[in-house]
């Protein structure tokens, strides 16, 4: 999943801190928002990062994985509710 901005963008100098706790950029801002979201993010065995876009803005990006086993139970669960076929 990814979800883009369009905002200034992060600074290059300042991009490999951008997960680090107490780390902000906003005046008054806490800095534990991102480091948080990573932290919840890995421990579900998946990855956040951040891209500059091509002009402006920066687009977070995160993969979690996903347990096929699950995924087949929700389908069914959804058929069974709505009552159509899936193939």
């Amino acid at each position: 999943m990814a979800v883009e901005d369009a905002g200034v963008g992060i600074d290059v100098t300042k991009a490999a801190r951008l997960f680090d706790a107490f780390f902000t950029t906003k005046p008054g801002g806490m800095g534990m928002g991102l480091s948080i979201s990573r932290s919840i993010i890995e421990r579900h065995g998946g990855r956040l990062w951040a891209t500059p876009n091509p002009t402006h803005g920066t687009t977070f990006h995160f993969t979690l994985p996903v347990d096929e086993h699950d995924v087949v139970s929700a389908v069914g669960a959804a058929t069974e509710t709505i009552g159509v076929g899936v193939r």
